[in-house]
């Protein structure tokens, strides 16, 4: 009964390990090649009884190989796994496609018996090799135990590979989808951008169509296309607007465009396209066409030719702007234009009547009086008028020498042309010379561009130069060559330029002492003095007062709103009796005064001005008895005297004779007046 005890037990162990070794790999799941190995070595070092168990598993990748060992029992064995490989190989042999099943070795003073089991079909997976002291090792069981170890280690194994290889293709897979992900994304975004471009595209397209038609439409001008191979004919909707074309009718052909020309005008619009498509040349055309209404247009027609590589027409292109608007507007611009040069003639006639007419009336304008000094004087006009001759007008300040230069003009063949005054005593000696003769860009400081001088301004008219003795010398030797070769240069310019002017002269100086005293050149004044005119003062014309007086009263009286019935007898006899020493200047000044200070229908003036005056010309005799050889000196000294020494202001010397303030000061200066002796 005890060897069936035996037995029986033994069956119960094997069994037991059997199990065991099958239950094995339901802990390898997830488990690597090197969990699954080493778990395997422990499993039959406890089952079995062994001393050792080693393990060598080929590298799928084909790296390095996986060597495993494990240890229970006392042997003096290498713990390194590669070196236990190496005294393996020693024991078994180097080819472990031979390697016996089972060896009994002596290794390091010990014997031990050897089972080597291979992975796989011919060992393709690895090997694993197991040892033990005993001397029965391995029996029928543990051998059994071993091959079913060695065939679960391969399924275990081979679950291990193909999960790993399921992983790795998954990661791969994964990985592929992850970048095909990010490369459909990228395609999706660049799609959505070019779909985007696209649409801003079309939208910009729509909205330069829709501009385009705009623009052709506010400005009546529409585009067409004439198909050369099939002659179809496409117009754009202004084309079809301009020429009144329903939507029902069929304009796809150049018969039907041809059918709305004017009739008179389309044999010549049937030649002119003809020969364009004849010739392959662009052409250009303007004619009436009549819309089915009976109204007509006018419209201008283009077009241009569009050729293949071998010289055919391929289709022509051209626009048609509705002109209608621009034809009417130059029909009325030139009836207007018509119109204008029927009055313009008209008013030429009138205001050659008109001139003649005042002519007639009144010989002199503004000129008033009667008296024998005034009437001699405008003899001397009348005589000297019509010709071209040089004249030199002398007399007192304010006695009127620019009314008779304008006389002079007015009465001469160049009264169409300008007249043109200048004060020389006014401008500054530096700038004279520009302002007589002009002058070029940069010719001096300040000279930023061309400019024409005052002779240019008057060409084939009368240049009037008042205070003609403040010239500077060297102006004076330019104007005496006008005077004698009718041509002078612009200031920074060395090109002559010919001029065709009068120059009428006028001075209240006597030029013959300014010629002895040198400052006045003396071929100049003969030049001036071809034909000379002295204007009498207002004390020698004294019977012209009583005209001039009313005549100034009613100007006056007009721009002051007042209408005066008569004049006082004591204020027509102060004006006869006062001296006058700035003339009809003067007297403008005193009436203007009264006329806007008189509340009453009668003139009257203060008879406190005129006293001073007729005071001032007993006391400043003796301080001006000095003066009496120069009358322009005296004349100054007095208006300083009346003035109190001051020179501007209203009530200044300037403005008592009437004259700039600047050309006072200089005139001051020049003749040596101490203008400050007259403030006490």
């Amino acid at each position: 009964m005890e060897p069936i005890a035996d037995e029986i037990q033994r069956l119960q162990s094997c069994i037991n390990d059997l199990i065991g070794v099958l239950a094995i790999p339901a802990t390898w799941a997830g488990q690597g090649s090197a969990q699954i190995v080493e778990t395997l070595l422990d499993a039959l070092i406890g089952m079995l009884r062994l001393d050792f168990a080693y393990a060598w598993l080929k590298d799928r990748s084909g790296g390095s190989p996986l060597e495993v060992v494990r240890f229970a029992g006392w042997l003096d064995l290498p713990a390194d796994p590669q070196e236990m490989g190496e005294l393996l190989r020693r024991c078994l042999g180097d080819d472990s496609h031979k390697w016996p099943p089972r060896v009994r070795k002596s290794i390091r003073n010990s014997d031990v018996s050897i089972v080597p089991m291979r992975l796989g079909l011919r060992d393709e997976i690895g090997v694993i090799a197991v040892g033990s002291r005993r001397d029965d090792f391995p029996g029928a069981t543990e051998r059994l135990l071993l091959n079913v170890a060695t065939n679960q280690a391969v399924i275990g194994l081979h679950e291990s590979w193909a999960l790993s290889e399921q992983k790795r293709l998954a990661k791969e897979l994964d990985e592929k989808v992850a970048r095909q992900t990010v490369e459909l994304t990228a395609a999706n975004h660049e799609l959505k951008k070019e779909i985007t471009e696209r649409s801003r595209m079309e939208e910009n397209l729509r909205r330069s169509e829709s501009f385009l038609l705009e623009a052709q439409r506010l400005s009546h001008t529409g585009s067409w296309r004439h198909d050369g191979p099939s002659g179809t004919v496409t117009v754009s909707p202004e084309v079809r607007r301009i020429f009144g074309i329903k939507p029902e009718e069929n304009s796809q052909t150049v018969e039907f465009f041809l059918s709305r020309v004017h009739p008179a005008d389309r044999p010549g619009e049937e030649q002119n396209y003809a020969r364009a498509l004849s010739a392959k040349d662009d052409f250009e055309a303007d004619y009436r066409i009549v819309l089915p209404d009976g109204s007509i247009k006018h419209v201008h027609n283009t077009g241009h030719p569009v050729l293949n590589d071998r010289g055919d027409i391929l289709e022509f292109v051209g626009t048609v702007v509705d002109v209608t608007e621009q034809w009417q507007a130059r029909v009325k611009l030139e009836n207007a234009l018509e119109e204008i040069k029927r009055l313009r003639d008209r008013l030429h006639d009138e205001n050659l009547a008109l001139r003649e007419e005042i002519t007639r009336s009144s010989m002199f304008e503004e000129i008033v009086g009667c008296s024998q000094p005034l009437r001699n004087v405008l003899v001397q006009v009348a005589k000297v008028a019509p010709t071209d001759s040089t004249v030199l007008i002398s007399g007192e300040t304010g006695t009127g020498k620019e009314l008779i230069a304008r006389a002079i003009h007015q009465r001469s063949h160049r009264s169409a042309r300008a007249f043109i005054s200048v004060n020389c005593g006014a401008i500054p000696h530096s700038l004279i010379a520009s302002e007589l003769f002009g002058h070029e860009k940069g010719a001096f400081t300040g000279a930023m561009q061309r400019r024409a001088g005052r002779f240019e301004a008057a060409e084939g008219g009368t240049l009037f130069l008042d205070e003609i003795a403040e010239l500077p010398m060297e102006t004076q030797t330019a104007l005496l060559r006008v005077l004698q070769e009718r041509e002078f240069e612009r200031i920074g310019s060395t090109e002559p330029l010919k001029v065709d002017v009068r120059v009428v002269a006028a001075t209240n100086r006597d030029l013959s002492n300014s010629v002895r005293n040198g400052t006045f050149r003396e071929d100049l004044f003969y030049r001036l003095n071809v034909f000379p005119i002295h204007l009498p003062s207002l004390r020698e014309r004294a019977d012209d007062i009583p005209l001039l007086v009313e005549y100034l009263i009613d100007r006056y009286g007009k721009r002051a709103g007042k209408n005066f019935k008569d004049i006082g007898k004591r204020t027509l006899e102060l004006f006869q009796a006062y001296h006058w020493p700035g003339n009809i200047r003067e007297l403008q000044n005193v009436i203007e005064r009264a006329v806007v200070l008189s509340d009453s229908e009668t003139f009257l003036v203060d008879e406190s001005w005129l006293r001073r005056e007729t005071t001032y010309e007993s006391s400043a005799s003796g301080s001006v008895s000095s003066a009496a050889d120069d009358p322009e000196k005296a004349l100054i000294e007095a208006a300083l005297v009346k003035s109190r020494g001051r020179v501007s202001g209203p009530s200044g010397a300037a403005a008592r004779l009437g004259i700039p303030r600047q050309t006072l000061e200089s005139k001051i200066l020049r003749l040596g007046i101490n203008k400050h002796r007259f403030k006490s």
